[in-house]
């Protein structure tokens, strides 16, 4: 039994969700997100809440149950606060700029790195800081990870870009005899 698929799943006051034809659709004071479901999970909205439950008895049905309870609470999340995720940058002469919908890096290679920002994302540099905004959590995050592997923090002097409050274990580096 999935802890998670059984609790409902609350719509708070200003955000509308339907179901119709295997779709989750939320709309919210931030936006609209869909939710494609499997027929292994049935899903029912009434009096403000969504219940999820599994279709039959199978093992797959079952593991699905929870993920897509999952997944509803993020659409919810999502359309009514909204997600975001910080990078630093450490190291010297390291830094961000953002314009627009582009993300100039320099991290000590010998031409700036330039991505472009997803539709629907945001992202703002502030000191050292990159924050990266969006409604969808699955978009922030991936954009987040594309952005963090431009330059890994390396070992030695943990230069590079992370993850706020991510720790680095450092290695001890050359030792004189």
């Amino acid at each position: 039994m999935s802890r998670l698929g059984k609790q409902p799943v609350i719509i708070p006051s200003g955000v509308e969700a339907t179901f119709a034809d295997g779709t989750l659709t939320v709309k919210g004071p931030k936006g609209t997100l869909t939710q494609a479901m499997r027929d292994d999970v049935t899903v029912t909205i009434a009096d403000n809440t969504i219940t999820l439950a599994p279709a039959n008895d199978s093992k797959e049905a079952r593991a699905l149950w929870g993920t897509y309870a999952a997944l509803t609470r993020n659409l919810i999340a999502g359309v009514t606060d909204g997600f975001e995720k910080k990078l630093e940058i450490e190291g010297v002469g390291y830094r961000a700029e953002a314009q627009g919908q582009t993300l100039t890096l320099n991290v000590g290679f010998s031409h700036p790195v330039v991505l472009e920002v997803p539709e629907g994302l945001s992202a703002s540099v502030e000191k050292n800081v990159i924050t990266i905004a969006g409604i969808d959590k699955h978009a922030v995050g991936q954009f987040a990870a594309n952005v963090r592997k431009v330059k890994k923090p390396e070992p030695y002097k943990g230069k590079g870009i992370r993850y706020q409050g991510e720790y680095i274990i450092r290695k001890q580096g050359k030792k004189a005899v």
